[in-house]
């Protein structure tokens, strides 16, 4: 834990008092989003301290050019950065004459935010004194509308509390943005028109290079004591990338001032004219009103709780925890639409750049299979199935696979199905995502029962990946097996290394499970079969080939510890276990030389453990149990992805102390910046991994044998908890508390567990086990 300003409370994220040095970091915590845009918790007025401006769309990008000081063959040509987007929620205010600035102000009293995730607004407030001597009370509140995804709401709410004042609001729109992380200083915004009309105020501008085209847009209404006044701007101001209108009220001692503006972007991906489409969205968002909006707001997020929602009984912070996990997955993706994806950092920040990564796969399809419903997942499916082809190019054209031969590597990090990452053992070498991706399919089928997705498209994915395993592997006659050499793994404190052993072992697993599906494909599905063999042209005797392979895969071990090696030579580092690292060298990747990080044992997440997570049925509890201890004694958990994947295998092994400290910091990895990062933004895709230490940890979910599986288990700090999943279309809400645990389904059909070894049946009414 690094900070520890978060105030504690079931619903609500709040800070109290104003600190220059937090701001960065509330702006992370604070943000805003509704799946199709968001925004950093940036002041609406002007501020002249350190700050860190954000807001993004969905699916807009630009292609930074990769800047390295030696260029290698197959080096992405670009950096799909994530763009800063224009302004819309800038509102500079004048009290008097005078700027307000908290930054300059003579004092900042009862500052407070909360972000209330019940109900999905921001609300700020403030009394200031400025220097002209004013005194002022402000209470600001903010929300992205759920209902139409296209609008944002401000209500800036002014009174004076010693004097009658002139207050001055100037809301403006800018798209003269630039981006924190720029590579090379470019403006990544072109202004194509600027219009302004009565209270209405527009910026269209597109990005360089993709042409997206935007418009950025405001409607503005002045109100007194909450009624609107007929008071049209007094000035309109215009740049070719900027509009601003200026408001002049006077305001009495003790009298409610306020501005209510109506925001947002139209884009070119849903829209022809933005223009007319900002139009017409305004009109929509007027004749519903601020208050209906509000109310629609709250409606909206009482739906997505009534399924997502895990509650804690006797644990404020792990509970405050869980839903800020919760509320920031579904902020950042609903899965509306299958062009999108999860970015890392979603609305919060621009690092990493691109919008997909293999997290997606690997840790965010469980929870929105679980807590919404099957097609967000397959939606999630088809974004890869629609980038095959870029994969195939980029296996062809980039790596030197054969022309034709149909392998597939999928980006590290894409946009549109190219990669886009800018670290070369990264983009290189870190080819274990290919399996996440095949995972995910057979994730899918297991947990949903919907097989259909694979002879429609995934079956076309695995092929294209187990090829591309069978030409990656080699064979070595030293060790008379196949080996893949020159990876990094999960474990990015590693690059460049040989065999993997979780690389290796899910390249096996790709192939064979393919093979299963080929199979399964041309007995029951005939059609699809002939058809998917004639596109990609695929032979028996390559199958055969392939079998080789994974038929005789080799995986590092040691007989003498009775565990897998995480790479070929691992035992040869000097193994200082991280309990004998002095912390005031943490995290290692700001404090160490990188060639000091290779060389020293330390894991940055789950390594070796992440194939034991993915394939758990492969092995023994017993093999499960050395393995883990053997390398959580090195792991430092500065991946945002590692500790819930210990948190569920510790609990798996009742280590249960462990879990929970694992699930808290998981769950609280952004709150309390375990990491030293937040400022950059919050770690979106992790948080699903927060829900898994839940579901799959304390509450020891599996789906074995088209079942369901339970081992539910309570920590200590905890009263109960509960959580619903959706699991084919039936409802189950799981209760534990330290008596036992209580299965109910919310419908008339009866289900089927096993609870600890013991067959069950679930009805409506409570059944405990």
């Amino acid at each position: 834990m690094n900070q520890d300003y978060i105030k504690p409370d079931n619903w609500s994220i709040i800070e109290e008092g104003f600190d220059v040095e937090r701001v960065k970091s509330s702006e992370s915590l604070f943000s805003i989003g509704n799946g199709a845009m968001g925004q950093r918790a940036n002041f609406e007025e002007n501020y002249s301290g350190k700050t860190f401006q954000g807001s993004y769309i969905a699916g807009i990008y630009y292609p930074d050019k990769t800047k390295v000081g030696w260029w290698k063959n197959g080096y992405p040509e670009y950096f799909a950065k994530v763009l800063n987007a224009p302004n819309w929620i800038g509102i500079d205010i004048e009290i008097d004459g005078e700027t307000l600035d908290l930054n300059q102000c003579k004092k900042v009293l009862n500052f407070r935010r909360e972000l209330n995730m019940k109900e999905g607004w921001y609300l700020r407030t403030f009394t200031a004194e400025l220097q002209n001597g004013v005194q002022i009370e402000v209470a600001i509140r903010r929300f992205l509308s759920l209902d139409i995804d296209e609008v944002g709401v401000i209500h800036y709410e002014i009174t004076p509390l010693n004097q009658e004042v002139t207050v001055v609001y100037k809301p403006y729109v800018d798209a003269g943005v630039t981006n924190e992380d720029a590579n090379w200083d470019e403006k990544f915004w072109e202004p194509l028109g600027i219009k302004y009309e009565e209270h209405r105020g527009f910026v269209t501008a597109q990005t360089f290079k993709t042409h997206f085209k935007v418009t950025t847009f405001m409607h503005n209404s002045i109100m007194a004591d909450g009624k609107s006044l007929d008071i049209a701007p007094s000035l309109w101001e215009a740049t070719t990338d900027r509009v601003q209108s200026t408001y002049s009220v006077q305001v009495g001692l003790g009298k409610k001032s306020a501005i209510q503006k109506i925001g947002g972007y139209t884009v070119s991906l849903n829209h022809t004219d933005t223009l007319e489409a900002a139009n017409q969205v305004i009109i929509k968002a007027l004749t519903i009103g601020y208050d209906q909006l509000l109310a629609n707001q709250v409606e909206a997020w009482a739906k997505i709780w009534e399924m997502s929602d895990i509650t804690i009984d006797g644990d404020v912070k792990a509970q405050q925890g869980i839903r800020f996990n919760i509320f920031q997955l579904n902020q950042t993706y609903l899965g509306k639409d299958s062009r999108l994806n999860i970015g890392p950092k979603g609305f919060t920040g621009e690092k990493y750049g691109g919008s997909t990564y293999w997290d997606t796969e690997a840790y965010c399809i469980p929870f929105y299979m679980a807590t919404k419903d099957q097609q967000v997942a397959r939606n999630l499916l088809t974004y890869r199935y629609n980038q095959l082809d870029k994969a195939i190019e980029n296996a062809t054209k980039n790596l030197g696979f054969k022309e034709g031969a149909g392998a597939a590597l999928y980006p590290m990090v894409t946009m549109n199905g190219e990669e886009c990452h800018n670290e070369w053992e990264i983009t290189h070498e870190e080819i274990h995502r290919n399996g996440a991706i095949a995972f995910a399919i057979f994730n899918y089928y297991r947990y949903t029962g919907d097989y259909s997705y694979i002879p429609e498209k995934g079956l076309e994915v695995l092929i294209a990946i187990a090829r591309y395993w069978h030409q990656r592997a080699s064979f070595s006659k030293a060790k008379n097996q196949y080996v893949i050499l020159g990876v990094t793994g999960p474990n990015e404190y590693e690059n460049n290394v040989n065999n993997n052993f979780y690389t290796n072992y899910i390249a096996k697993w790709c192939i064979d499970y393919t093979h299963e599906q080929i199979l399964k494909v041309s007995l029951e599905y005939p059609l699809d079969h002939k058809r998917i063999i004639e596109k990609v042209k695929l032979a028996d005797a390559e199958l055969q080939d392939w079998k080789k392979v994974s038929g005789n895969m080799y995986f590092p071990k040691s007989d003498e510890l009775g565990i897998y090696l995480q790479q070929d030579g691992f035992l040869d580092k000097e193994l200082i276990p991280v309990k004998d690292l002095d912390k005031s060298q943490r995290p290692i990747n700001q404090k160490w030389s990188w060639d000091r990080v290779l060389r020293s044992p330390y894991i940055k997440q789950a390594d070796v453990l992440q194939g034991f997570y993915f394939f758990e049925d492969h092995f023994t509890k017993e093999e499960l149990q050395r393995n883990f201890e053997f390398y959580e004694s090195f792991t430092v958990h500065e991946s945002s992805l590692s500790p819930c994947v210990h948190s569920i295998q510790a609990a798996a092994l009742d280590k249960m102390d462990m879990a929970y400290a694992f699930y808290l910091r998981t769950s609280r990895l952004d709150l309390d910046d375990y990491n030293k990062e937040v400022e950059e933004g919050c770690h979106i895709t992790s948080m699903a991994g927060t829900w898994m230490s839940i579901v799959e940890g304390f509450g020891g979910m599996r789906v074995r044998d088209n079942q369901l599986h339970f081992t539910p288990k309570i920590p200590k700090e905890w009263k109960a908890y509960s959580f619903k999943i959706n699991f084919r279309n039936q409802i189950l809400q799981v209760h534990c508390n330290h008596d036992g645990t209580s299965f109910v389904v919310d419908d008339d059909n009866d289900l089927e567990l096993v609870v600890n070894g013991q067959r069950i049946i679930a009805t409506k009414r409570i059944l405990a086990s």
